[in-house]
């Protein structure tokens, strides 16, 4: 029977007329089937309805001009069961044997919900899932709902499917039932309300665990020395007030109250139960709401997070099937029901949609700190731009010695990797002096600005909001060219008068002539250095994520707290001195880890790649001028009629706009999705951007008087 069965597929499927196809199907239909038969015969008959064009409906004249395929289609397959009753007995027997003989909770409480409690659990359970799909003979509707439907589309027929299809295919079901059928089956509202009592269980079990409420009472201290702690007293009472602690015994008296209304009660005190059970449900969203937002004061954990997001998805879920079950005699109302578990059991297979799901508030987060610091790194008004050529040029005179001290470990022929290391420790040694001396380097605002521009798109619904992302997006452009002049203009003459004061002074050049030749050659913009430029770029974006996540860990572990409250710390520097500590640590902690990790990069990175045999070198404009300085001073004036200084000029020209470019765009992109904006929002503000510097073109060179009252 079973490869008889195969073979009539095999030749329903080889069928390029519709209904053929259907007719062959419907022809093999057997209520008495095993189980594994009937299951991948509904797979394929729901295969044959969502796939391909919509079908001539012969007969069925009643079908409107306006029905997509799978309307068309399943107005055809009833009309075609309304001919042939045998095949429509078959048929509702299949349906309800199915229904009857699986297992209708998993659908109803676990589809779309990750079984694992945390995100890499999750991750691996969905990797798993699409290399191994689930076995038709598997008694879980949740494994032939993921069978039959397999698009993201199925979802949206399904919930459009207009009032008469679903009256006829309610029917479908009640077709032909015998006693025995009847005796059997139990009723789908006392499913929905069997996985009602299931997910109130569960949302109490994950909202009254330590990782929720504590977040639910006080925020933790944000900094050291603050005391936000309650005493036992108090967190009970907030303990008995908390919707999760309520909603269990809500959920008790809804079923109460509705076998009372079976056995002949009141509706009225049902609909009561109802509501407060509805006013719970949203009171512990409200919650998840509190839960996310501390999250986001207080550092955030990629578990903790998975958690509260299935947690609100289960919140969300019963709420749907509580319309469900109060709607139950409304077709539309499982049509709806239906659709949102085909979406919410297709999303639950993507990894794609649990990595956006669980990464939205870190990403937003780790860019936070970015926002912070990006906002010191754009000069709004005159003073702030002039400031910032003094940061600019403070930052280009500490690349001197940096270039002089990359130079000299070149000289030495170390092996590769530990070149690469000692170059990382210069890079890194002369960011940190940067950055404790309030020095700028152009290259590094770019990934630290674009999270402060995308914290002024929560305001653009406003024409203000428009008026104040344009002008932050003018001074953006402003101040990273006056960045990358004062950093150029001081870190090239200088080089070039190092390089002369040592020849000067000690008869000898830094670097030989070949040397300073190949120097040049390998900034021409004729080569791989725009390639190279671009991957800097994303090295200096990488180290701006860098130092989001060492903030964003710092404060979520409230290293802080137990600086300043530890008992050796305490005893050495004294209560104070301890504060002190604290908080310089936390003003210094995402800023130390950036520039070093940034320095090691920028020199192991290169010797990594190398070495498997991906030749990279790191391209950044101020490193490279100051290069091209101590270069020109060794091969003396008749270097300016070489055409390759002249290339190497230009090569350090895409340097500075590739540097800049995809750092920024890398790290807009990131915080524009942290807060989880349309591209059509963005690009509506590029008209903005493009009508005020056609209007005030020396606004990119200058700041205008006004500019901060404008703003």
């Amino acid at each position: 029977m079973f490869d008889s069965i195969k073979r009539l597929i095999r030749k329903w499927r080889a069928s390029r007329d519709g209904g053929h196809q259907l007719d062959a199907l419907l022809a093999i239909a057997d209520r008495s089937a095993p189980y594994p038969e009937r299951s991948e015969w509904l797979i394929e008959l729901a295969h044959w309805i969502c796939r391909g064009r919509a079908v001539n409906p012969g007969a069925a004249e009643d079908t409107p001009s306006h029905s997509t395929p799978p309307h068309t289609r399943i107005r055809y397959l009833l009309h075609v069961l309304d001919r042939n009753p045998a095949w429509k007995a078959n048929v509702a027997g299949i349906l309800r044997a199915l229904l009857r003989e699986s297992d209708g909770l998993s659908l109803l409480c676990d589809a779309g919900m990750p079984v694992h409690s945390g995100f890499f659990g999750a991750l691996f359970e969905r990797i798993e899932a699409s290399l191994i799909p689930p076995a038709p003979n598997r008694r879980d509707l949740t494994a032939i709902v993921t069978l039959m439907f397999s698009s993201e589309r199925d979802a949206e027929w399904i919930a459009a499917l207009p009032a008469d299809l679903l009256t006829r295919i309610h029917a479908l079901f009640d077709y032909a039932e015998d006693q025995d059928e009847q005796r059997d089956a139990t009723p789908f509202s006392l499913d929905l309300l069997a996985a009602l009592h299931n997910l109130t269980c569960q949302i109490s079990s994950t909202g009254l665990s330590q990782t929720v409420r504590s977040r639910l009472g006080g925020t933790h201290a944000s900094r050291a020395g603050d005391d936000d702690m309650r005493d036992a007293s108090d967190v009970r009472v907030a303990m008995e007030k908390q919707p999760f602690y309520r909603l269990t015994r809500a959920m008790l008296a809804v079923e109460a109250a509705h076998h009372a209304f079976v056995a002949g009660g009141s509706q009225d005190q049902l609909l009561r139960e109802v509501n407060y059970l509805r006013l719970l449900l949203d009171e512990c969203r409200g919650a998840t709401d509190k839960v996310f937002a501390h999250l986001y004061r207080n550092g955030v954990s990629v578990d903790i997070v998975f958690q509260v997001e299935r947690m609100r998805m289960r919140i969300v879920r019963a709420e749907h099937l509580l319309n469900a079950w109060m709607a139950h005699d409304d077709p539309h109302a499982n049509a709806r029901l239906t659709a949102e578990l085909v979406n919410a059991n297709h999303a639950s297979q993507s990894v794609a949609h649990l990595v956006r799901s669980n990464f939205s508030l870190l990403a937003r987060k780790v860019v936070e700190y970015s926002a912070d610091t990006g906002e010191h790194y754009i000069a709004r008004d005159r003073a702030e731009y002039l400031k910032m050529l003094r940061m600019a040029a403070g930052g280009g005179l500490v690349t001197v010695v940096t270039v002089c001290v990359k130079f000299a470990i070149t000289n030495a022929h170390f092996h590769a990797m530990f070149e690469g290391l000692l170059a990382g420790i210069n890079y890194a040694a002369s960011f940190l002096l940067m950055h404790f001396l309030h020095f700028s380097l152009a290259t590094k605002q770019p990934a630290m600005t674009a999270p402060t521009l995308a914290r002024e798109l929560d305001g653009v619904g406003t024409p203000a909001g428009v008026d104040s992302f344009v002008s932050s997006v003018t001074a953006l452009m402003r101040t990273q060219a006056a960045a990358v002049f004062g950093n150029v203009l001081m870190v090239f003459p200088v080089c070039l008068g190092v390089q002369l004061l040592w020849r000067a002074l000690f008869h000898a050049d830094i670097i030989s002539p070949e040397k300073a030749h190949a120097t040049l050659h390998s900034f021409s913009l004729w080569g791989p250095t725009p390639f190279y430029a671009a991957l800097t770029g994303v090295l200096l974006w990488s180290s701006s994520l860098l130092a989001g996540w060492a903030d964003n860990w710092f404060v979520l572990h409230r290293v802080a707290d137990a600086l300043a409250y530890n008992r050796r710390l305490r005893m050495t520097l004294g209560a104070a001195g301890a504060d002190r500590l604290a908080r310089f640590c936390r003003m210094n902690v995402a800023g130390v880890v950036g520039n070093i990790t940034l320095g090691l990069m920028l020199g192991l990175v290169p010797a990594i790649f190398t070495a498997f045999a991906f030749p990279f070198e790191v391209r950044h404009v101020t490193l490279s001028a100051g290069s091209i300085g101590i270069s020109l001073g060794v091969l003396g004036k008749g270097a300016l009629k070489l055409p390759e200084l002249w290339w190497a000029v230009a090569g350090v020209g895409s340097m500075a706009i590739l540097n800049v470019a995809v750092s920024f765009a890398l790290a807009f992109y990131m915080a524009v999705k942290s807060r989880d904006l349309r591209r059509n929002a963005v690009r509506s503000l590029r008209g903005a951007i493009w009508r005020r510097v056609f209007q005030h073109p020396l606004e990119l060179m200058w700041p205008a008087k006004a500019e901060r009252e404008v703003r």
